[in-house]
């Protein structure tokens, strides 16, 4: 992983836990959206940006997006490295399966990442 990747991956994750920490779930989507983007390929990075997701659907009481993202840390964790539908938010509220469109900022950091 380049070190501008790692980087960016490690600011969207600290964001992510200062707003859950704030009980600020609504910001911690946006930069958990953000890491899992970027940490797709990586199961354990993958897998943690659905455990916080998981956590940021409990605070806002989103039912359907804490058992939404069970399944989805332990996809997470057995085809991170097999295929991944690029750009996905991770949400529970698009399929787990759909590619979705990625800002230009990302396609740089994913740059020589993806395959």
């Amino acid at each position: 992983m380049n070190t501008v990747l790692r980087i960016a991956i490690g600011e969207a994750f600290f964001q992510a836990r200062k707003a859950l920490n704030e009980e600020v779930p609504t910001e911690a989507f946006s930069w958990l959206e953000r890491a899992h983007i970027l940490s797709q390929r990586m199961p354990i990075l993958h897998a943690q940006s659905h455990w916080l997701m998981l956590r940021a659907g409990w605070q806002l009481r989103d039912f359907r997006e804490v058992l939404s993202q069970i399944p989805r840390i332990m996809a997470a964790l057995l085809f991170s490295k097999i295929w991944v539908p690029l750009g996905n938010s991770g949400r529970a509220r698009v399929s787990a399966f759909a590619p979705m469109p990625t800002s230009p900022e990302l396609q740089r950091l994913l740059q020589g990442e993806t395959r």
